[in-house]
């Protein structure tokens, strides 16, 4: 009867050890560089007027960055969104290691105002920032990140093209990982809670 109940017990722990010791949940959703990109230290803009580099500001272990623009109709409304939602599944400690950054493509239209209020409607702890669109095309190239006011449209307005992808910058001021715009707000807290343990 003890032997039987030995072997049970091994036979669980086995079970346990198969479904939780595959190595999946170390795994990242993001897409790893290798090598980093290296983030450009051209100052942009915050929303009070003030001078911030993506690389020379940006002092906490991570930043996640998005390029995009208040007017935009999809794309940029979806990734606030899952970055605003990501900060709530994490914890104090966590945030107070994470800053979470929105660049404008579109400077013409969104003033440091706008795009105070775009941020703040998502969450108040995002940092927005504007500046010369040169600066902010440099700024996007060195991550990879395209940036171009494309054709007028038939309203008036015109249209404005950018990457969608969340870019993280470590304390190196490199760019190890970035998500595709599609990345949920699980799987990116998910990652994020993996890139701190880590730093």
């Amino acid at each position: 009867m003890r032997r039987a109940r030995t072997l049970l017990a091994v036979s669980l722990l086995a079970l346990v050890a198969a479904c939780g010791g595959s190595g999946e949940a170390a795994e990242l959703s993001g897409t790893e560089l290798d090598p980093p990109f290296e983030v450009s230290s051209t100052p942009l803009v915050d929303t009070e007027g003030a001078a911030y580099s993506l690389s020379e500001d940006t002092d906490k272990d991570l930043t996640l960055v998005f390029f995009g623009y208040t007017n935009c109709p999809d794309i940029c409304g979806q990734v606030m969104a899952t970055l605003a939602g990501t900060l709530t599944r994490l914890d104090d400690e966590q945030k107070e290691r994470l800053d979470v950054v929105f660049v404008t493509t579109d400077p013409a239209r969104d003033t440091g105002q706008v795009v105070q209020e775009y941020v703040d409607a998502f969450d108040p702890s995002i940092i927005g920032l504007t500046g010369d669109l040169d600066d902010i095309v440099e700024v996007g190239r060195s991550l990879a990140i395209g940036v171009d006011k494309g054709k007028k449209l038939p309203s008036g307005g015109y249209d404005v093209t950018h990457g969608t992808q969340v870019m993280a910058i470590d304390a190196a001021d490199e760019t190890p990982v970035f998500w595709d715009y599609d990345v949920s707000q699980a799987q990116l807290a998910h990652d994020v809670t993996m890139l701190l343990d880590e730093g």
